[in-house]
């Protein structure tokens, strides 16, 4: 069995991988599984109140789970995805776990720029929960040799790989008038 095989079996059954994405290492794991997510909160030391980004693969899923949005924000999505910009959005709430949205009302969306996240998310049919790596407050890992080896022994997988970056994905907050960027990372933002 290959490694996108074996990943797409343990997501499929509530577990944690590490996987590369377009920007850094991400760890996830379905985002419709509320046991997984809160392991991976733990696993990664991440604050309850930490909202967490969410990998999609295409726009159709993406409406699944927001709220309708403005001609703005789609020229937005058109211009930059797939692509490093997790854009924060109203979500619906009845479809989003509490701690995946930090208990807030609202969703960082990002469809990344690489077959290996795109490819897990088809297969297991949810959108995946994909933090950097790391322990909170840790460095980001760019590269497989960054991974810390205490949070490999944590998860249930790793997918070695390529990531596509050497900087995290922009944030803007679309949620607000005027926007505003949370993270300027690898798309430069000029609002």
């Amino acid at each position: 069995m290959d490694s996108l095989s074996k990943a797409i079996e343990v997501i499929r059954e509530g577990g944690i991988v590490i996987f590369p994405t377009d920007t850094a290492f991400g760890i996830g794991c379905r985002m419709d599984d509320e046991k997984a997510i809160e392991r991976l909160f733990k696993i990664k030391k991440r604050p309850a109140q930490q909202a967490t980004p969410v990998l999609f693969d295409n726009l159709k899923r993406v409406d699944e789970y927001v709220l309708p949005y403005g001609s703005d924000i789609k020229r937005l999505m058109k211009r930059h995805w797939p692509g490093a910009l997790t854009i924060v959005t109203a979500c619906k709430m009845t479809k989003v776990p509490s701690l995946v949205r930090g208990g807030g009302k609202t969703l960082g969306v990002r469809i990344p720029n690489h077959s290996v996240p795109i490819r897990l998310i088809k297969a297991v049919d949810s959108p995946i929960l994909a933090p950097s790596a790391n322990f909170h407050d840790e460095k980001t890992p760019y590269i497989f040799e960054e991974l810390d080896k205490t949070l490999i022994k944590l998860v249930d997988f790793v997918i070695e790989g390529e990531t596509g970056g050497s900087l995290s994905s922009t944030v803007v907050d679309c949620s607000r008038q005027p926007w505003k960027i949370i993270r300027q990372g690898a798309i430069l933002l000029d609002l």
